[in-house]
Parts: C-alpha cells; sequence; structure tokens
C-alpha cells in the first residue's frame, strides 16, 4: 500500500517564509527529477510524520499536487539537531 500526501504548491521561498511555514505546522519540501522544473510544495506536518514513521516512506510516496499525481521517494530529510522535527524534504521523482 502507498503512502499518499496531499501537497500544496507554494511561490514563496527563502529562509522567512519557510519559518512561517513551520509556524504554521507545515513542512516544506522540493520536487525533483526526471529533467523537469524542480516543484516547492508544502506538506502537512503532522501526516509527515506518521508516514515517516513506516518503512513504505522511504520507498515511496504518492503525492497529490493540483489535481495530479505524482510518485516520489525522499532523498534527503533535514531535522532539526535537538527536537529531530523535520524542517525540509527532498523528493525526486520515480
Amino acid at each position: 500500500m502507498a503512502i499518499v500526501l496531499d501537497a500544496t504548491s507554494r511561490t514563496d521561498m527563502g529562509r522567512g517564509a519557510s519559518r512561517r511555514l513551520r509556524r504554521e505546522f507545515k513542512t516544506p519540501a522540493i520536487v525533483i527529477g526526471q529533467g523537469k522544473e524542480a516543484v516547492s510544495v508544502t506538506l502537512d506536518e503532522k501526516k509527515v510524520i506518521a508516514a515517516a514513521l513506516k518503512d513504505e516512506f522511504y520507498t515511496g510516496v504518492e503525492l497529490n499536487l493540483d489535481g495530479k499525481s505524482i510518485k516520489v521517494k525522499p532523498v534527503d530529510i533535514q531535522r532539526h539537531p535537538v527536537s529531530e522535527r523535520i524542517l525540509h524534504i527532498d523528493f525526486m521523482r520515480v
């Protein structure tokens, strides 16, 4: 069973924008790969934490982005050094 996460595309970039998202309990992420343009997205933090606890998360995830389904897998997860909260995720298209 594949893990499905709802994603929202975002246009505001930078450190300040990412901090504002994290205060709202959102996780910034980026989708890269397959010769397509990189897409910056936002995910619900609670759903990401629940998904990251499962082994299937690291083999493949399905993102619902603007009515489209994108199959991805995480290639880099940045965590806070003390709290281990997920700060950012890099996804690669599969």
